[in-house]
């Protein structure tokens, strides 16, 4: 496998480009793609099998199985990091490693039936409290302590709509080269 190759199957949809304009149809198209994401992912996962949520997605990947608990357990500190920074002036956030999270035994053997439903709840109030943030609202930051980065709401917005569609397309483009329904 060449590294175009390998590259290609860590980001089949691409890497993450904030738009240089936040305008009110891209937060809210990236708004609709955070609210429909458990429903796409549901769609895409409720028929695998153990065996094949056992899967990785790429040689040295995650498993489905991880996939599907990374993405709640991301969601949840994204859900997390708006709150802190809508409450407080650009607080520092909480980062975690979420490699290590991976591993632990929920990740690893958890079934993904509770982890659908969480992620169903989590994204109905994602969405709801996106749209109903003000424009100094999505003008509010936090810092991420690993790169001492600030992050306004409406960059997150966007990223984690992708980071939603990231992940599933990994789901997709598994099940296509696999031949799965």
């Amino acid at each position: 496998m060449t590294e175009l190759d390998l590259e290609k199957l860590k980001y089949p949809i691409g890497k993450f480009t904030a738009p240089e304009n936040y305008s009110s149809n891209y937060i809210e198209e990236k708004i609709v793609e955070i609210e429909t994401f458990p429903n796409r992912l549901e769609k895409e996962v409720m028929h695998l099998t153990d065996e094949q949520l056992d899967t990785p997605y790429r040689p040295g990947g995650w498993t489905v199985r991880q996939v599907i608990h990374h993405c709640a357990e991301s969601h949840m500190n994204c859900f997390i990091r708006i709150k802190w920074a809508l409450t407080e002036n650009n607080p520092v956030i909480k980062a975690y490693d979420e490699v290590l999270w991976a591993e632990l035994p929920d990740d690893l053997k958890m079934p993904i039936e509770p982890t659908l439903n969480l992620l169903k709840g989590l994204h109905a109030r994602l969405a709801f409290l996106m749209r109903n943030l003000t424009e100094s609202d999505l003008e509010k930051t936090f810092v991420h302590p690993s790169d001492n980065s600030e992050n306004k709401i409406k960059k997150i917005i966007g990223s984690y709509a992708w980071h939603g569609n990231h992940h599933l397309a990994h789901i997709t483009s598994l099940k296509k080269h696999k031949n799965w329904q």
